[in-house]
């Protein structure tokens, strides 16, 4: 059977309350063999931690999603520096930028937007300083903002790499982030009918510069499309990419398994 890690997914959620143990089973039966469950605030962080505590295979990421930056402290960086010394955190994240919904759509004014990007920003500088800091690398979120958070990271690229997590960009975007040398990760999307950009994406990446991911319980893959995603569907995930990039399952699993057990040293 070949061996996958979910590098990306969100455990903590209320979503697997009722049926955890069982999540984890279903991952282990189909070769999920390490999970990370990653942090979207100080809280979301711990819970993760805590999980990782339970589960040998879980790990976690900490940090604090854009989306939530309205929400953040005007300073993060004690608190995730106390969360970083835990032995199963194995990276910052996911933090970054996003301007999907920004709240000028709202309130009509574009000072809300220039403070909420701000927030944001002044959120991601600090949690690239304690990933610096921890000798830890990023699990990086961008949407709608990609431009923005690449050159935010970019100083940072002799100290911390980043995965664009959830990669939807084409391939010319994919090329700058490597020559930073920085990652990618692909989801569920890349089975999706209206996904080919992310395949011609995934089949211009080299096999080595990228992971697999669910960012579950969000964009389950096809046949399970519509439905609360889970570890356990890296597996479909990876039956499309391996056919993309025309290899087998098993050279696929020990690819992407050798790249994420070196961004996240961690795991070994």
């Amino acid at each position: 059977m070949a061996v996958f890690y979910d590098t990306h997914a969100h455990l903590d959620y209320p979503d697997y309350a009722k049926d955890f143990t069982e999540v984890i089973a279903r991952a282990q039966a189909v070769g999920i063999t390490k999970i990370i469950s990653i942090g979207t605030d100080l809280g979301s962080s711990a819970r993760a931690i805590k999980l990782a505590e339970r589960f040998a295979c879980v790990f976690a990421a900490v940090g604090w999603h854009p989306s939530n930056a309205h929400e953040a402290p005007d300073d993060i960086r004690e608190p995730l520096r106390k969360l970083v010394k835990h032995p199963k955190v194995v990276a910052i994240g996911e933090i970054g930028l996003d301007y999907h919904r920004l709240p000028g759509g709202k309130t009509g004014g574009a000072a809300d937007d220039a403070c909420y990007k701000q927030k944001q920003a002044g959120i991601f500088q600090q949690q690239l300083e304690i990933a610096a800091e921890a000798g830890l690398n990023c699990v990086i979120h961008q949407r709608d903002s990609f431009d923005d958070t690449f050159a935010q990271l970019q100083p940072f690229a002799g100290k911390v790499h980043g995965v664009f997590h959830c990669f939807g960009e084409g391939a010319d975007r994919m090329r700058r982030i490597l020559e930073i040398g920085s990652l990618v990760s692909f989801t569920g999307i890349v089975t999706f009918k209206n996904g080919q950009n992310v395949r011609d994406t995934v089949a211009a990446t080299p096999l080595d510069k990228f992971m697999l991911e669910t960012d579950c319980p969000y964009l389950a893959p096809v046949p399970y499309r519509g439905k609360r995603c889970e570890p356990a569907y890296v597996k479909e995930i990876s039956e499309t990419v391996a056919q993309v990039k025309g290899c087998s399952l098993e050279a696929l699993g020990a690819a992407t398994c050798k790249t994420a057990s070196e961004f996240f040293p961690k795991l070994k």
